[in-house]
């Protein structure tokens, strides 16, 4: 079975007992927070995926990051994953438990990229676009790239709208070429 079957299931299991127990949104916190600090921690994450590392001290480790402040029901999940000799999978079964939050919840992820930052406006402009064009709730992440000297690029699941200038210049330069060869 594929990592991400596995981090599937696990993600599935943790929602569904914290839902049981009424829970969840303090653990979608935490999970959202170990996500966070793995991300700004590469070193975290190689320790976790690193098999020459004992499961005691990833446990000790995990433990004493998190273990103040985390619901129990989070921390006994990562004492579970450990000890099982899964630790490797912590971060995709972190990110599948938000995936399967969002679908459970209705609530679509958008990234927008543009050349400079997005006003209030624009922001709330392309929120309310896609919440009517998909019927969901929508969580808008925007990134600059300013190699599309302006414009944006919409991508919401895995369809993506692009209205860059430097598509569009790649599109004219597509069409020249095309008129000059004829």
């Amino acid at each position: 079975m594929s990592e991400i079957q596995v981090a599937s299931r696990y993600a599935k299991s943790l929602i569904d007992l914290a839902e049981e127990q009424n829970a969840l949104e303090p653990i979608k916190s935490d999970i959202e927070s170990f996500l966070k600090v793995l991300k700004s921690n590469p070193q975290l994450a190689a320790i976790l995926r690193n098999p020459i590392i004992h499961m005691d001290k990833k446990l000790a480790i995990l433990k004493g990051l998190f273990g103040a402040g985390f619901h129990k029901i989070v921390m006994s999940f990562f004492t579970i994953v450990v000890n099982k000799g899964r630790a490797e999978i912590l971060y995709s079964t972190a990110k599948e438990f938000i995936n399967e939050y969002n679908k459970r919840k209705g609530i679509i992820r958008a990234i927008v990229t543009s050349a400079a930052p997005l006003s209030e406006d624009n922001r709330k402009q392309i929120e309310q676009l896609v919440t009517e064009a998909t019927k969901n709730q929508v969580v808008l992440e925007t990134k600059i790239d300013t190699g599309l000297i302006g414009g944006f690029i919409l991508k919401v699941g895995d369809r993506q709208f692009d209205a860059s200038i430097v598509s569009n210049l790649n599109k004219l330069k597509k069409e020249f070429a095309q008129k000059a060869s004829v």
